[in-house]
């Protein structure tokens, strides 16, 4: 049998009279560039290739497959466990080029859109109709259509809009072998047969190519108002949180982040927020002006009684932007807060029931006390999602280590709290190691759709713990350090 070289060689000869050359490289400089993405780790291609319609990436799987070379889907990069990286080398697939909005049918409530659309292209081309795709992930500048149904994305939205799997209707994907299939429907209910489409959402690129989307469409809120509070303890934060959904609130959003956060969002921002807090949430509430006039007032009721330190109340657009954009600068803020030290995606994107959201921040700050390790905990805790950014001196070997050992204890802690251990992000490499904490019973069941979907393993393979061998990467995955 000819080695992978040499059917990489020749997969990608093929490929080249498909895609043209400008759009198949083996470039030095575009490998190295295509090597990274927004996590910690970096694994080289061996050659990048950009198709512009469905029939290109058919005849490229099929190519692919004859050659048993893998195949790595590929957005903006914006993945932060390494999702979209080539682990096992082979074509990397970069679908931005298929960038088109194919149809808009608001009397429907639907949008069809190819994989390399931005989220913020899709939301523009809807504003003039006077709708939205809600989920709202803090990326959505830059990611992709593609990426946020390979890893189910969400944000702060989500608590009332749910997260991309909610709102996909039917999806275009080219399958292991090159086979066209189309999944789901472009009708609001759909009760025929398996929803193959949801099992594509959140399947980060192992069982098919996704090439075109539908998507349910939201009416733009009427209005929006917000309520800032800050506290003295994280964890009343936390229970001011339970405590509004318990109430039967459901808000447009709801945000928490601790003063590490609080701290790196307003040495970027600069709008004023007290940086001795040890907690601040953002409620916000959409719909008729009377009606969020209403529910603000209740919220503001519900969060006195766990004696927030301070309140700010605000309809103005300018000043909900001024919030969000500290907010969303959080995760690139963290790097410059603590000299030397690097904000990174380790221990991130948690879950857990709404309950438990008071206890498993303390249970997030003591075990990062425990081994001494710096952590940012914020997220949408709206719908419980919480993220620990550790901040790590990241070429110095120890510091990794305790950080994996740190990343263990809270994923055991957020599974024994009955969460999961990613609520948006997915799961890539970074969460691979852990996978055997939330799914002992199921693995094998995922692994078997994997085998017959994907017989050859070429789809963006060393994912997901979908290999029995993941152990055999866990060095690697822990420690990546230059020389370790």
């Amino acid at each position: 049998m000819p080695s992978m070289k040499n059917n990489v060689a020749r997969a990608v000869e093929e490929i080249e009279d498909i895609v043209g050359s400008g759009n198949l490289s083996t470039d030095e400089a575009d490998i190295y560039a295509y090597s990274f993405d927004a996590s910690v780790h970096s694994s080289r291609p061996d050659a990048v290739a950009r198709p512009s319609s469905v029939e290109e990436v058919s005849q490229i799987m099929s190519i692919a497959y004859k050659y048993e070379v893998p195949v790595t889907p590929r957005g903006a990069g914006t993945s932060l466990c390494g999702a979209s990286l080539a682990w096992r080398g082979g074509i990397l697939l970069d679908m931005t080029r298929m960038r088109k909005v194919k149809d808009v049918r608001i009397e429907d409530l639907y949008v069809v859109v190819e994989p390399g659309l931005t989220y913020r292209e899709v939301n523009e081309a809807l504003e003039k109709y006077g709708f939205f795709f809600p989920p709202d992930p803090a990326s959505g500048d830059v990611c992709t259509i593609g990426g946020m149904v390979g890893c189910n994305a969400s944000g702060a939205h989500s608590v009332k809009y749910g997260a991309t799997r909610d709102h996909v209707l039917g999806l275009e994907v080219v399958l292991a072998d090159g086979r066209i299939v189309r999944t789901g429907s472009r009708t609001l209910k759909h009760s025929s047969g398996y929803q193959l489409a949801k099992l594509f959402v959140g399947s980060e690129g192992t069982l098919g190519v996704v090439t075109e989307a539908t998507i349910k469409v939201t009416p733009l809120p009427e209005y929006v108002s917000t309520l800032v509070a800050f506290f003295d303890r994280l964890e009343e934060a936390g229970r001011a949180i339970s405590s509004i959904i318990s109430k039967g609130l459901i808000p447009y959003s709801l945000e928490i982040m601790d003063n590490t956060c609080i701290r790196a969002a307003e040495s970027y921002a600069r709008i004023g927020l007290p940086t001795d807090a040890e907690g601040m949430i953002i409620v916000e509430f959409d719909g008729k002006p009377s009606v969020v006039s209403e529910q603000i007032d209740e919220a503001r009721r519900i969060v006195e009684k766990f004696e927030p330190v301070s309140l700010e109340f605000s309809d103005d657009p300018n000043r909900r932007m001024q919030l969000w954009k500290a907010r969303k600068s959080v995760l690139p803020a963290l790097s410059r807060l603590e000299g030397g030290l690097v904000s990174t995606s380790l221990a991130d994107d948690m879950v857990v029931p709404m309950s438990k959201i008071a206890d498993a921040l303390k249970a997030y700050n003591a075990i990062a006390g425990k081994y001494d390790v710096v952590i940012g905990l914020y997220g949408h805790a709206g719908d419980g999602n919480l993220h620990a950014k550790f901040l790590l001196n990241v070429t110095d070997l120890e510091s990794w280590k305790k950080a994996f050992k740190a990343c263990w204890e809270i994923y055991e802690r957020t599974v024994s709290l009955g969460g999961a251990l990613s609520g948006e992000h997915g799961v890539g490499f970074t969460k691979s190691p852990f996978m055997k904490l939330e799914h002992a019973s199921d693995l094998d069941v995922m692994r078997i759709i994997k085998k017959a979907l994907d017989p050859k393993n070429i789809l963006n393979p060393g994912k997901l713990a979908l290999e029995k061998d993941v152990d055999s990467f866990v060095y690697k995955l822990r420690y990546p350090v230059e020389g370790v």
